[in-house]
């Protein structure tokens, strides 16, 4: 060979571009999925009103009467959805939240409309929480000086955990993040012989900024924040510690709320535990995509899918979020 003579350069011997060249073959080494039936639709349903009422900062989102409710759980049926995780919107708050544990209230009736509507079609899930029917809109009872009083909250949370449970409720959510709530619970349901009944502990709940259209969206009357009792931003180890405190109390699944600023907690607590992990993209997580959308900044239904799959992929088994319909349409088209 001559000295001007040129080798062909040799190329890498590992390609990992091999394993992306066609959609069949992504599809099949995909690490994460995301299957219709592992998201919840969280639904409104407003007593008092004959349509759906918009939600002006969740787009796409509203308060539901009690007949536009069943056509929604209706389709999240069709659609193969994990569940639909109820929260009701009274027109009369009192300090103690009364209208929470009436048989009558808009929740739990909403609970026996939905149950009679889906059956075992769908896993049928309620907030277990004062805040829309307090008139301060604290997730518990106030002391005099206007403290959160824990303990006399949970015997209102195991009243409220029974009238859910007598509407015909599958799964509670008890999100108040109150100290023992899912102990008292628990025992009131055993009481009660709904020991069916399962618990979905919102149990690493943070003070976060990205509840705020969900306070729209509830018609909440809260003045100032709920810093004493939801956890500090900063903290991930109490994430875990919260989380584990709530399995020994009986929790079945646990949750993590918000989603996308806490997917470092997401994958701390599924690391740590062997019950289902679950995780809440939010109302401004939501918010943020549609408005971004809207000026034409990002692409849609790619960045809802991208988002849903990232909640996954920090470890969450299911995933509650307002496009669960639309993105149980999308995986299906």
């Amino acid at each position: 060979m001559s000295e001007d003579s040129t080798s062909p350069v040799a190329g890498p011997v590992v390609r990992p571009r091999r394993l992306r060249t066609t959609a069949a073959l992504r599809r099949m080494v995909a690490e994460t999925s995301l299957e219709a039936r592992q998201l919840v639709l969280p639904l409104f349903v407003r007593e008092g009103i004959d349509e759906p009422h918009p939600i002006s900062s969740m787009p796409g989102v509203v308060q539901h009467s009690r007949s536009s409710l069943l056509a929604a759980v209706t389709e999240a049926a069709e659609l193969g959805l994990g569940g639909v995780m109820l929260f009701g919107v009274p027109e009369a708050k009192d300090a103690t939240g009364s209208g929470a544990i009436d048989p009558a209230g808009i929740l739990n009736l909403a609970i026996t409309d939905v149950v009679a509507e889906v059956g075992d079609a769908l896993t049928v899930m309620s907030d277990l929480c004062l805040d829309e029917f307090t008139d301060h809109g604290h997730c518990g009872v106030l002391t005099a000086d206007g403290r959160v009083d824990n303990d006399r909250t949970l015997e209102v949370y195991a009243e409220m955990a029974r009238a859910q449970a007598n509407a015909g409720v599958d799964m509670v959510g008890p999100s108040g993040m109150m100290d023992g709530q899912v102990a008292v619970i628990r025992q009131a349901l055993d009481a009660a012989e709904h020991t069916d009944v399962s618990i979905l502990a919102y149990s690493a709940k943070y003070a976060s900024a990205f509840f705020g259209p969900f306070r729209e969206a509830v018609g909440s009357s809260l003045q100032g924040d709920r810093r004493t009792y939801q956890q500090d931003p900063g903290n991930a180890v109490e994430g875990v510690r919260e989380v584990l405190l709530d399995i020994e109390e009986g929790a079945d699944l646990v949750m993590v709320k918000p989603a996308l600023a806490y997917l470092d907690v997401i994958r701390r607590v599924r690391d740590a535990v062997d019950v289902p992990v679950v995780a809440y993209n939010v109302s401004g997580e939501y918010a943020m995509v549609e408005a971004a959308a809207a000026h034409g900044w990002i692409d849609r239904e790619a960045a809802i899918l991208e988002t849903l799959l990232s909640i996954r992929r920090a470890g969450a088994d299911v995933v509650l979020t307002y496009w669960a319909a639309e993105a149980a349409r999308l995986l299906r088209a």
